[in-house]
């Protein structure tokens, strides 16, 4: 996968969120430079990319288990395909709130995700993570900034990848190319309601505190109705819906469409495509869509 050339030299972080970043992010009276809508940072046009590495993690069984429950996976010896964004996660929330990165990290939306599997990341090894950003690139709506993390394991190897689009809404560009048109996925009966406290239980698992998927309070203050799920417990409730029919080596490509506002009820589809899978997310009695993917083996699996 293909990544925006990246200028600056990675830096170590050891990993870790910055839950408080976000949550004070929420108040007022608490102001966080680089986390709050409309608080300027670096120029964009001076932005040539960010980039860090953690040092090397084992991944634990109790912190997958825990993801795994709660997305839906089975249990097993191997970490679910979508598990090693955990990893990721606080890089990318580094790098949002790092002064140089000219966006605000509270306000920047999730509108897409790619994730490919070269081999299963087994529990008790040990990985290295990676993550880089570069410019952003335009979009009808604004600018996105792909987020692109790479995990390798001790040998060097890379097992698993992924690029992470965020848009930040602002003067767009018609002329802009468009995303991926995902094929059909009509619901076929199944839907699964979500409880009022998903955002908080994945934010715990996950470390992903921003205050949309909190609470009413924190949601309301950022635009939202209530409370929204997390775009990739989403797609990773479908990941494991698919989960026995999709092969080691795999690509799943996601576009995260309407909010899921929690609690609610949500309708999954998914059907056979000519080398994999398509699959939706999408309201019961509207039909409108909140989520579209595909799966397809990954190039070289």
């Amino acid at each position: 996968m293909a990544g925006p050339t990246v200028e600056r030299a990675a830096r170590t972080h050891d990993g870790s969120t910055g839950a408080g970043t976000l949550l004070r992010a929420a108040l007022p009276s608490l102001p966080v430079v680089g986390s709050l809508p409309g608080v300027r940072k670096a120029r964009p046009e001076g932005f040539e990319g960010l980039a860090l590495t953690r040092p090397p993690v084992t991944v634990e069984r109790p912190h997958v288990e825990a993801y795994g429950d709660l997305c839906g996976f089975p249990r097993k010896d191997v970490a679910p395909l979508t598990y090693p964004h955990m990893l990721a996660f606080g890089l990318h929330m580094a790098m949002m709130t790092d002064s140089a990165f000219p966006a605000p990290a509270i306000g920047t939306v999730h509108v897409a995700n790619t994730v490919t599997r070269h081999r299963h990341v087994v529990i008790g090894e040990q990985v290295g993570v990676s993550a880089h950003v570069g410019p952003s690139r335009p979009h009808a709506k604004g600018t996105v900034f792909d987020f692109v993390t790479e995990v390798r394991d001790g040998s060097g190897e890379l097992v698993w990848e992924s690029s992470s689009a965020y848009l930040r809404r602002g003067r767009g560009d018609a002329a802009a190319p468009e995303g991926t048109v995902f094929p059909d996925a009509p619901a076929t009966g199944a839907t699964w309601s979500l409880p009022g406290d998903l955002g908080r239980r994945y934010a715990a698992v996950s470390g992903d505190h921003n205050p949309i998927h909190l609470y009413p309070l924190t949601a309301k203050a950022l635009g939202f109705p209530r409370q929204i799920a997390h775009g990739m417990w989403s797609l990773a409730r479908c990941v494991a819906a698919l989960e026995n029919r999709l092969p080691e080596a795999v690509t799943v490509e996601v576009a995260f469409k309407k909010p899921i506002l929690l609690p609610g009820r949500v309708a999954f589809g998914s059907r056979p495509t000519d080398d994999g899978y398509a699959f939706s997310l999408s309201d019961p009695r509207s039909g409108a869509p909140h989520l579209a993917g595909v799966s397809r083996p990954a190039a070289g699996g």
